[in-house]
């Protein structure tokens, strides 16, 4: 079944070149595919009309396809009918050991399908994929992009194949085994498996899901956006901060809140805070020093999920952080490691490495005096920790297990 289509164009972030949607699959031809990266253009006039709070309002869906109308996909049949969005945004208090904004929420993506973020994207991916007919599907991915989609395409019967690097967190290897998907698990860096799967892609004819290249894929992404809006009353909050690797999903959020502002329905877009792990920090530096572009950079972290040499969707990033008067910020590895310790214990949530960075990055941004006191702050928890419950377990160091016999008087001694 075919629905109207708002899309209008594809334009170059940055030449600005403007392509008709079926010119153009992935990036600007001119300009390559790190420069090259592609924003979906709606017909906003046209959606005024029907991308309104009122209808939103009246209607009953719960996963992302309620916000179809600023989605790319035309044939509904496409979709995989796997339930994804609609994540719970809510309050953190409590004692954290330091003194919160006074307004904090979490956007948990962790109750996602697959356990992350990246379903949202690949619900796009499924669905574009099946529009073209392509006789197959590929990714590079650390982990979670991978999981997520090898369980979308064996839904769809679609074939997957998996380039990750063979370091990645073990736990993320199984579940894209057992979906089915051919793991492709390669002896390097995801840099390396990155530039495997766009040659893979193109020999072969198929479907690419990585974000970086793929425009359609961060409209799926811009969804975390359009429901932290609709879920805080209508309206952005002051602030958001995400964890950033490749750069994909803070490019994605801002798309969804630039979206909402063409259309009228908030008045700006919230800061947007891009936080790093201090061992993979190439967009960072890149902000810091006020460049165009980034340089490759060291990769040494335990956040294997934002671990990345030279960020494929730098620009859009980059965009993102500086047209939203944000910042970058890195934090280390133990203050991500502490953040896992106070969000499993204090607030009742398990989350891998990256998804702990924000909490993390809170904190340090506090302290330095660049989040003020009375300012509302989403943090985006992007991957479950059974993602990487080795990094879980070492988070829990300080909780161990006690041993004993089954024998009341020594289970009376312990509890004394």
């Amino acid at each position: 079944m075919k629905t109207v289509s708002y899309m209008k164009l594809l334009r170059c972030i940055s030449c600005e070149q403007e392509y008709d949607p079926a010119q153009v699959d992935y990036t600007c031809p001119a300009c390559g595919p790190l420069a090259g990266t592609l924003d979906i253009v709606y017909d906003f006039a046209s959606l005024s009309d029907v991308f309104t709070i009122d209808l939103l309002k009246e209607r009953r869906g719960s996963t992302i396809w309620r916000y179809h109308e600023l989605l790319p996909i035309c044939d509904v049949s496409c979709q995989v009918p796997i339930p994804v969005g609609s994540t719970p945004l809510y309050r953190l208090d409590g004692d954290l050991g330091f003194a919160l904004p006074s307004l904090v929420l979490i956007k948990d993506d962790t109750r996602m399908p697959s356990g992350s973020t990246k379903d949202r994207a690949t619900a796009i991916a499924i669905a574009r994929a099946r529009e073209k007919n392509a006789p197959a599907i590929a990714a590079a991915s650390t982990g979670n992009a991978a999981s997520s989609l090898a369980m979308f395409a064996a839904r769809a019967g679609l074939p997957c194949y998996i380039f990750a690097p063979a370091t990645a967190p073990p736990a993320k290897l199984v579940q894209i085994r057992a979906h089915g998907a051919k793991l492709l698990a390669v002896e390097g860096s995801y840099d390396q498996a990155f530039d495997l799967c766009l040659e893979v892609c193109e020999e072969r004819g198929f479907y690419n899901r990585n974000t970086a290249i793929n425009p359609y894929l961060g409209e799926g992404k811009k969804t975390l956006a359009l429901e932290i809006w609709e879920q805080f009353g209508y309206q952005a909050p002051e602030a958001v901060m995400v964890p950033v690797g490749d750069g994909c999903i803070i490019g994605g959020i801002y798309k969804g809140f630039s979206d909402l502002l063409d259309l009228g329905l908030i008045e700006r877009i919230p800061r947007l805070i891009g936080v790093q792990a201090a061992g993979s920090a190439a967009l960072t530096e890149c902000w810091e020093l006020g460049e165009d572009r980034c340089s490759p950079a060291a990769t040494r972290t335990i956040a294997d999920s934002i671990s990345v040499s030279m960020p494929r969707d730098q620009l859009k990033a980059l965009r993102a952080v500086r047209k939203s008067d944000g910042f970058f910020i890195t934090v280390t590895d133990k203050a991500i490691t502490e953040a896992m310790a106070l969000l499993s214990a204090r607030a009742g949530i398990l989350v891998e490495p990256a998804a702990a960075a924000p909490l993390a990055g809170l904190k340090k941004a506090m302290e330095i005096g660049k989040i003020a006191a009375d300012e509302q702050i989403v943090l985006v928890h992007t991957g479950h920790g059974l993602k990487d419950i080795g990094a879980v377990q070492n988070a829990a160091v300080w909780n161990e297990s006690i041993h004993l016999p089954p024998d009341i008087s020594e289970v009376n001694k312990a509890l004394n």
